[in-house]
Formats: structure tokens, sequence, C-alpha cells
């Protein structure tokens, strides 16, 4: 069983800043990240995104961090909150804007909606609509990887709530046991739903105060740093890939809206999301690009790509057509119908 004392804590503490190019593909990809939810926040609105959505507009640095850490072979497991953490690892804007859609251009065919958000081609091995499900599918997938010798790392992010799910605790055993090529990421937003996850859990920390138990390190960081999640997600990732274990980290974030957009939000203190808000990880990090002597002009170009890219995104998503009647049927079963139950 893993039990390194203090090694991730101390390889962010001790990590060097990113070089300018990490550092602007960083911010490129929560710029992305953040324009493509603000855009489906908008088409929501306009009733052309069906059913609810979950957004992570203020989380996009955990995403971000970890996007540009994986190798393009490794796996990701999210939740319904998702989108980002999919978009990060490479995945068609146009194939996830045309899912939330119900479009026949979307990465499902426009048949699985906002909540389940999969491209295997990628890595992206599922966004999960049921809380911890995909916690031991993930170690699953770990598993496997430590069984084939790939170097494959098995990357798993979950909220909060999920912390008080069997699934948490039945997951991280096993991976602890057999030693898993497996990063847990808790991404704490403070609310579970509607509810201050502080007032149904019995530590503070709902991820970092219960790694101990499991035999691993305690690792708690700011969430809305895209350095501090860069730093973090290299040394998981190196420590699983070498052998090391799992690693389960609680990242501090906070969501902006409200738990889905049919939730105003209206049960957190103002004064609680206006001092969030002024830590927004992407208004933070262009300033401190600036403020290190990145170059204006290189920030101002990715904004201009990604409003170009998310512009272009949304013009397909609303020119494709919905799924026709008959795929209703299709991509049920493992042989692509539903004939042989007949």
């Amino acid at each position: 069983m893993s039990n390194d004392t203090g090694q991730l804590m101390a390889a962010v503490k001790n990590a060097k800043a990113p070089d300018t190019d990490t550092r602007l593909e960083l911010y490129r990809q929560m710029q992305a990240c953040r324009m493509m939810e603000q855009r489906a926040y908008d088409l929501f609105m306009q009733n052309l995104i069906k059913g609810t959505s979950h957004l992570a507009l203020g989380q996009e640095a955990v995403a971000a961090g970890f996007g540009v850490a994986m190798r393009e072979d490794d796996y990701t497991f999210c939740t319904y909150r998702g989108h980002n953490h999919t978009l990060v690892r490479g995945v068609s804007m146009t194939g996830i804007l045309g899912e939330l859609m119900g479009r026949e251009c979307g990465l499902l065919h426009g048949k699985g909606g906002s909540m389940h958000l999969m491209d295997i081609e990628k890595g992206a091995m599922g966004s999960y609509a049921i809380i911890g499900a995909h916690m031991p599918i993930a170690a699953g997938a770990a598993w496997s990887a430590q069984y084939r010798k790939s170097g494959q790392v098995a990357v798993c992010f979950f909220g909060d709530g999920t912390t008080n799910i069997g699934a948490f605790h039945e997951a991280l055993n096993f991976a602890a046991i057999w030693d898993l090529p497996v990063v847990y990421v808790c991404e704490n937003n403070l609310y579970m739903e509607y509810t201050p996850i502080g007032d149904v859990t019995a530590v503070e920390n709902p991820g970092a105060d219960r790694a101990s138990a499991y035999g691993l390190e305690p690792v708690l960081v700011d969430g809305n740093d895209a350095d501090t999640m860069y730093a973090v997600a290299v040394a998981a990732l190196d420590k699983a890939r070498s052998g090391g274990g799992p690693s389960l980290i609680e990242v501090q974030t906070y969501r902006h809206g409200g738990h889905s957009r049919a939730d105003p939000g209206k049960y957190r203190p103002d004064e609680e999301v206006e001092a969030w808000k002024k830590r927004d990880p992407v208004i933070t990090y262009r300033q401190r690009l600036l403020d290190e002597g990145v170059d204006a002009a290189a920030i101002d170009a990715i904004d201009a790509e990604q409003s170009a890219r998310v512009d272009a995104a949304e013009e397909t998503a609303r020119n494709s057509g919905p799924p026709p009647l008959e795929s209703a049927y299709k991509e049920l079963w493992a042989d692509g119908s539903s004939s042989w139950r007949r």
C-alpha cells in the first residue's frame, strides 16, 4: 500500500513556474472552457439546449491544469459537470455543443445530451450522472493499464458531495491496496447541489482529511490557480506512471452559478459569491501573465482565437439537424441494434 507522506505537496511547493509556452496553453484551455460554457448558457436561455446543464464556470483551472499535463493516451472520467474536462482532452467543441443542443453533429449524435459526453479516441471515457459511479470504473481502467504495463494513468474528477457516497470509499480502498495508477480529484466547490458540504460532513476537508484512512497523502490545493493545478497534476501523474500508486487530491474552487441552470443559487451568501468571483481563475491568470511580462498581443490573440472557435462551433451545431428517429434503436447493444433480442 502506498504511504508517501508529503510527496505531492512538496512537489507543488517546490515547483518552478511553467515556461511561457505552457502558461499560454493553460490560459488557452481555460479561455476555451470559459467561452464554450458561457455560450452554452446563452443557448440554454434561448431554449436551444433542452433539459438542464451543469456548468463549471469558475472552475476552469482544474480542467486546464490536468488537460495540459496529461498524456494523450491517459484516461479522463468526470461527472455531469464535465464539459470542460472533456474539452481539454482535445475533443471537438462542435461535438460538445452539438451534443448539448441534441444535434446529429454531437459527440453521441445528439442522443446523450449534457450529462453524457464521451470521446474514447481522445481518452474522454465519459461523463457520469450517477454520483460516484465512475470512481470504481476509473479504478478498473487503471487496473487495465497496470496489467498491460502501458504507462497510462486514469484521472477521475468528482464533486465534494461524492465523498459521502460508498463508491468513493470502495474505489479508494481498491486503488490503494493494488497501487493503481489512478488520480482522484475532488473538486470542492463548497456545495453538494444546494447543501453546504460542511453541514453534512464530519471533517472540514472532505477529500484531503480522509486520505490517510487509505494510506494516502492528504493533498489540499488552490483549485483556482492554474500554475498550482498544473504542478499538482504533473506530480500526481508522474507518481502514478512510475508505479507510486494512487493519489487523492482535493482542490478548493467555486462555481459562479447555481448547481444547474434551473438553480438561481440564492442559498449562497452574496458576499461569498463576490469574494470568489474576485478570484476568477481566468481573469486573475490573464493578469498574472501580463504582470510577468507576457506579450499582451499573444494573450489577445488567444482570446480572439477562442471566440472565433466558439462561433464556428455554434454555427455548425445550429445547422445540424436532430438525430433521425431510426437512430433511437442504434448503438444500444454491442452488435449495434436490438435485433438479437427478438
